[in-house]
């Protein structure tokens, strides 16, 4: 099937799209943290129910729920020909929202993880992906005289906190859900609404992130001499790290070192005992992956040795997502379609993202090829203006920003085409 075929056939049996504008503004009020994700996760399963209802009985969906945690998946059986997973994820983020909008979300909760209440926000854009893909799995259940082949979609949590495609692939996903041929999925960015970007290769970054904990010798502030001071260590080791990437990687190697959190003491005249760092490295390779971490772990080691620790420093991995590599083949099909598709708004290598997904998870596990491509979010007036007057990093929001909402149209619209173009480029055509 040829691009200007799936368009057509994509005008011709297109569904009410203010019914799902509806939806992604429910969903981006009432949003859930990782782990968290009973409402989507609901939502999800009962779409997919009542899609089943307009299906014939012998073309409906199989429905999975409750896989690693509120992980969703159905399966829509369509004659012999490849799988095609479709996988959308649902987990919002601890951030307190402030863009104004009518349907922001004003939501609190306690996050399990840590048993803290903290406000809850879309601020990654993951109900538009939910969104997305509910629609899309509308458009195909409904073309299905088209295709051939089986069709999944599935619905992951606790993607921020990278354990969500792990959780369910460990908790009997493929037991219950045939395997896929390929693994397709997409993330709105802060890019230019309408525009679809790809890239063969490495699309994103590793991501490891790591609790540090180092230990001094607390005591009163008048008496550092008794003391091994954490503050002043942690401080030390705070500015070596920054020298891994500019001193020891190799400058045409993508890496970035942040630590986004010293804690130490509790008032100003007590020397604290230990200080707790946390950091995160991204990398887009395993070499240079493991050139950071492990200068991480001697620049640590060596500063608490010149302080004159009496303790080993303790390192604790909290989170590690792999690369997301898109298969050769599989992308340079995706590009034929899309670029038949999009046209001019579709932009085939883009630069490699040192953001982090684990989607890949999916696919790497049963060694099924993948393919993860971006969306844009941001109404065309605004980037344009930003870009002219070269201001797109202070004028727009980036995701995980308490301002970082995606217009809904053109967004919804590029997300559901690129998702149904992108099943339809491999599921297999019927001769009809």
């Amino acid at each position: 099937m040829m691009a200007d075929q799936f368009v057509d056939l994509l005008s011709r049996h297109q569904p009410d799209l203010t019914f799902y504008e509806t939806l992604y503004k429910d969903l981006h009020s009432n949003p859930g943290l990782s782990l968290q994700e009973r409402y989507a996760s609901e939502r999800a399963a009962s779409h997919l129910s009542h899609l089943n209802d307009s299906l014939p009985k012998s073309s409906q969906f199989a429905i999975y729920e409750h896989i690693g945690g509120y992980g969703v998946a159905g399966v829509l059986y369509n004659g012999s020909g490849p799988s095609v997973l479709l996988r959308a994820d649902m987990d919002a983020l601890p951030v307190e929202e402030k863009t104004g909008l009518e349907y922001a979300s004003k939501k609190r909760e306690v996050d399990v993880a840590d048993g803290m209440e903290k406000p809850v926000m879309h601020a990654c854009g993951h109900d538009m992906h939910v969104t997305c893909l509910l629609a899309a799995t509308e458009y195909l259940a409904h073309t299905r005289s088209a295709w051939s082949g089986t069709l999944i979609v599935l619905f992951q949590p606790n993607e921020e906190r990278a354990g969500g495609a792990k959780a369910m692939v460990a908790d009997g996903l493929y037991d219950k859900i045939p395997l896929p041929d390929v693994v397709l999925g997409q993330h709105v960015m802060p890019q230019r609404a309408g525009r679809v970007l790809v890239r063969s290769g490495t699309m994103m970054a590793a991501a490891d992130s790591f609790k540090i904990t180092l230990f001094g010798r607390g005591g009163h502030g008048s008496m550092p001499q008794q003391c091994v001071d954490p503050v002043v260590l942690a401080s030390n080791v705070v500015l070596r790290l920054q020298g891994i990437v500019s001193r020891e990687v190799d400058p045409a190697e993508p890496a970035v070192v942040t630590v986004g959190s010293l804690q130490a003491g509790e008032t100003e005249n007590v020397i604290a005992d230990r200080a707790i760092l946390k950091v995160n490295v991204r990398s887009q390779s395993e070499g240079t992956r493991a050139k950071i971490l492990g200068c991480m772990k001697r620049i640590v080691k060596a500063e608490c040795d010149a302080s004159g620790c009496t303790k080993e420093p303790l390192i604790e991995e909290s989170t590690s997502f792999p690369m997301t590599v898109n298969d050769a083949e599989v992308t340079r099909k995706l590009k034929k379609s899309f670029e038949g598709s999009f046209k001019d708004e579709f932009h085939p290598e883009r630069p490699a993202s040192n953001a982090s997904e684990d989607v890949s998870v999916l696919a790497t596990s049963v060694g099924e090829p993948c393919c993860f491509w971006f969306f844009g979010g941001i109404e065309e007036e605004i980037w344009d203006k930003a870009e002219e007057e070269g201001r797109l990093m202070e004028d727009i929001p980036s995701n995980h920003s308490a301002y970082f909402a995606p217009v809904i149209q053109p967004t919804l619209n590029v997300g559901i085409k690129a998702l149904f173009v992108g099943a339809l480029t491999f599921l297999g055509q019927k001769a009809s």
